[in-house]
């Protein structure tokens, strides 16, 4: 009750910032809403790239305003945050603009509607989605009616959406109530790094450079997605018998997600094998000097097969999964394989290379339908010719 209260009263703040704001006329401005960096950049670095003469502002969530600042040269301003300066200048640049990208769920959008002629973008920020979001969310039938109107009124300004593939057209279709004329089927911006194969032949170069140990290895990299509850964010994997049997050839990565940290002492023994790299490197990095992935929801695996490499499945908590958040589909339906449930079937599928080609390319033609290598560039020109370009 009092977090709807909290939530009440910052929207309402927002209401009377925005609608006086709209009495201001509308720019040749393009806003960015931003709560994950690589769609953005990529989008951002072409505008540059094309030239574009208007002007460009930021407004990031707390845990992307420092990486955001120290990659543009433009105005970025911290939303959500309590700094009250920047909450209004948040209100005002979204009312002075007349395209806004944005990357996620935004509550302040609830409370905005936009003039004639201004056009909202949604670039999810994955390539595609094994868990629920949206509506499709379980947790969103127990919401209170207020919070339920509230996420209609979000999905609403969603005047466009970015995406790469028909398959994730129709879950964005049910997800926000998406009309099949909303849809932009260019490809996301980020996954045009997959294309720049001088580009992973550098980075793969580079990496070797400062980690010379791991060159005549090959990579295992174990991305798992983040659970809801802090306690069943853990390392389910037997080290020591990864170790015993993979050793010889393998070395093992993890890279978990940002807000879990990892306790490595538990594994010092085994510090020429298993290695947390989840501070020490970007996951495009990981994904191009890996040579096999292993994961369970993420939607790494969606650009992952772009780089035409091997995947383990590791859904060991399939059935709690599914009730929290859950998944839209079987998940044997969803993923190429194959799955493993155990350490066990881990090390068998790796020593016995189990690995189906065609279904990856299945897997591939169906999430990847749209992007090329110029998903940005098809997009910029998209926001240009609506800015009279």
């Amino acid at each position: 009750m009092i977090r709807e209260i909290m939530i009440s009263l910052y929207l309402f703040f927002h209401f009377i910032l925005f609608n006086f704001f709209k009495l201001f006329p509308i720019k040749n401005k393009i806003v960015f809403l931003v709560s994950f960096k690589d769609n953005n950049l990529f989008t951002y670095r072409e505008l540059i790239n094309k030239k574009f003469t208007g002007e460009i502002v930021f407004l990031c969530s707390k845990n992307m305003y420092s990486v955001i600042k120290k990659s543009v040269n433009v105005p970025v301003f911290v939303i959500e945050s309590g700094k009250i300066r920047d909450e209004i200048m948040a209100s005002y640049h979204m009312a002075t603009a007349k395209t806004i990208l944005v990357d996620n769920y935004y509550g302040f959008l609830a409370v905005m509607k936009f003039k004639k002629g201004v056009e909202c973008i949604q670039i999810w920020h994955a390539a595609g989605a094994l868990k629920n979001f949206g509506f499709l969310d379980h947790s969103v039938h127990k919401r209170s009616k207020r919070a339920k109107k509230r996420f209609t009124r979000v999905y609403r300004n969603f005047h466009k959406v970015v995406v790469n593939s028909r398959a994730f057209a129709r879950i964005f279709e049910l997800a926000f109530n998406i009309r099949e004329d909303q849809f932009l089927f260019f490809g996301y911006p980020r996954t045009d790094f997959f294309f720049d194969k001088k580009l992973h032949a550098r980075m793969k170069r580079n990496f070797l450079k400062r980690y010379p140990q791991f060159k005549d290895k090959k990579i295992i990299l174990y991305a798992p997605t983040y659970r809801p509850e802090p306690k069943k964010n853990r390392l389910p994997l037997n080290i020591p018998l990864l170790y015993e049997h993979l050793h010889d050839e393998y070395v093992l990565f993890i890279r978990m997600h940002p807000s879990v940290e990892l306790s490595e002492h538990k594994w010092q023994e085994f510090a020429d094998f298993v290695i947390d790299f989840s501070r020490k490197a970007t996951i495009n990095e990981l994904l191009v000097v890996s040579d096999l992935l292993i994961t369970d929801y993420s939607s790494i695996p969606f650009e992952y097969t772009l780089l035409k490499k091997p995947m383990i499945f590791y859904p060991y908590d399939l059935e709690e999964y599914q009730e929290n958040p859950g998944i839209w589909d079987k998940y044997e339906n969803i993923v190429p394989g194959p799955l493993a449930y155990n350490t066990e079937d881990i090390i068998w599928i790796i020593k016995n290379q189990v690995f189906d080609r065609k279904k990856y390319a299945e897997f591939h033609r169906t999430w990847n339908e749209y992007s090329d290598g110029h998903s940005s560039e098809k997009l910029v020109d998209y926001i240009l010719k609506r800015h009279d370009y």
